[in-house]
Parts: C-alpha cells; structure tokens; sequence
C-alpha cells in the first residue's frame, strides 16, 4: 500500500505531539526529548496545520488535548510503539525474523522455555519473543499463541499439541497429617483452585465417582501459585504432572490420593489465518508439532 506523504508527519513531529499529548506539557514535554519548549510548540502547531485543526485547547499556562485530540493521541502512540517493536524485533533477529509468542507462564517456563535452546540450535535466526498475556492478535502484536482448551477465536487456525493428566499434590507434611483414605476426604484439606479452571475440581471429583456440591478453597490465577501454595503446604493442588515433575522427583510434592487422569481439553498452538505462512511462524509450528509428537512416543 503506498501512503500519501502529505499525511505522513515526521516521526519527530509525532514524538513531540505524543510526548505533550502523554504527559499535558509542553514544558515537560521539552524536557523529555531534551528539546525546546519553544521548539516542541514549533513542531505541534506545525502538526496542527497541516491536519487542519488544532490538536489542543491552550489555556494560560496549561495545555489539554480536544476531543479529537485525544483519539489521535491513542492512535499515534500506537503506531510509534508498533514502529519501535518492529526495530527492536528487527536487530534482535535481522535475518530470519522474529516470532511473537503468547502462551500461559507456567507452561512457558515449565515446558518451553527448556525446550527453546533446541529450536534456537536448529534455527539461530530466528528470535521467540514471548508474552503471557493475549488480548487480541493484532492489538498485542502477536503471531501465535498456546492455549488450554479449545479454540474459539474467529478467524484463526490451529493445531493441536498434547493433552495433560492432573493429579492432586500437596507437601508430604500435609498429607501425613491427613493421612487421605479415599477421594471424598480431599474436602477435608484445603483445595486450591486455578482460576482459569474453576470447575476442576468438581470433574476431578465426579471422575472419581464422588457427587459434590461447591468446593471451597483457595483461588489464584496461575498454575505456578498453585504449586508454589502446595509446596508451602497450603492446600492441595490439581496440577499436571509434565510441569511439576522435579518438585514429584524430588518428593516436595506427592500425591495425595488417586492415580493421574486425564484432563478433558488440551494445549494448542493457535494462529491468525493472516499469519498462517508467516516464516517464522511456519518453522516454529513445525518444530513444535515435531517436539510433542517425539515426547508423546508411539
């Protein structure tokens, strides 16, 4: 797409605008880019005129944005953090390009993250950049993401990458003291809850032919809480076991009760349609789909 430049400003004159609009000043706002305040009302006013109306309401010794203003304001800021992202992105991977990643913390630094040297070894030109957090694709700048469950954005595509078993943990402390004999006594010990999954429990208990009602406890909102909490023997955990497998080794942690069982949803890797041969991305998804085939065995 070619763009008009009459309607392309200077990214100078933008960091000026952005600077005054982020922080009501132009004094300040000088201050920041180590300029002027006479060059920064310089460089807005010129901004000013060739959008054809003014960008701020200027009232004795203060400044505030228009209506207007403010949009713009949002809109720029945008744009020159994608600008800064996409340089950073650049001369972290100038050759093969970059991979923005989202997927949740726990399976990241569990999971992937010991995993990545491999890929990085097979493919020292591409960087995986990674977020815990996934709002939207466009918004964040994101090009793929692991999920739990499945997926149910439009407009995506994905694939699957492998299932998990839960198995109720707690610290070897708790469980001596409760000594469990069977599933139902669990409701006797503190339970702790992902929030992500607040019935977990509930189908836990119902696999193992226990009728419940509701299962009080302990909310938090990422698997490492709950496994950090039953390691401080806080309560007992419904953890999958590929992620908690040192803490079991090394008998921090232990059963409770029961054998490991199979969740009901599994991780997938999911991407725009948009981005489906993205490079990066097309390399990444092979590799990975390759690592969960090899460590799921025949």
């Amino acid at each position: 797409m070619r763009f008009p430049r009459q309607y392309l400003p200077s990214t100078a004159v933008l960091c000026a605008f952005e600077a005054a609009a982020r922080l009501g000043s132009f004094t300040t706002a000088a201050s920041e880019l180590s300029l002027t305040q006479s060059a920064v009302s310089r460089q807005i006013r010129a901004l000013e005129e060739a959008l054809g109306a003014e960008l701020f309401v200027r009232e004795r010794q203060t400044v505030r944005l228009t209506l207007a203003g403010e949009n713009y304001a949002l809109q720029v800021r945008d744009a020159l953090t994608r600008i800064a992202n996409a340089s950073l992105e650049f001369r972290a991977s100038p050759t093969g390009g970059a991979l923005n990643l989202a997927l949740p913390p726990t399976f990241g630094a569990r999971w992937l993250v010991p995993r990545l040297p491999a890929f990085r070894a097979a493919h020292p030109d591409i960087a995986v950049n990674l977020v815990s957090q996934l709002h939207n694709f466009e918004d964040d700048g994101v090009d793929a993401a692991i999920q739990f469950g499945e997926p149910q954005r439009p407009g995506t595509e994905s694939a699957r990458l492998m299932g998990e078993r839960v198995l109720p943990l707690c610290s070897p402390a708790l469980r001596t003291r409760h000594a469990f004999a069977q599933a139902l006594e669990l409701l006797d010990a503190p339970l702790l809850h992902l929030e992500s999954r607040p019935d977990a429990w509930e189908r836990w208990f119902r696999a193992q032919g226990v009728d419940v009602g509701r299962v009080p406890g302990m909310l938090v909102d990422q698997y490492e809480f709950v496994g950090q909490a039953a390691l401080a023997g806080l309560g007992v955990g419904l953890l999958p076991t590929f992620m908690f497998e040192a803490e079991l080794a090394a008998g921090r942690l232990v059963p409770a009760w029961g054998e490991p069982q199979a969740s009901t949803g599994c991780y997938h890797l999911m991407w725009p349609v948009a981005r489906a041969a993205y490079f990066p991305l097309t390399v990444f998804r092979q590799w990975l789909l390759d690592t969960c085939a090899a460590e799921a065995g025949p």
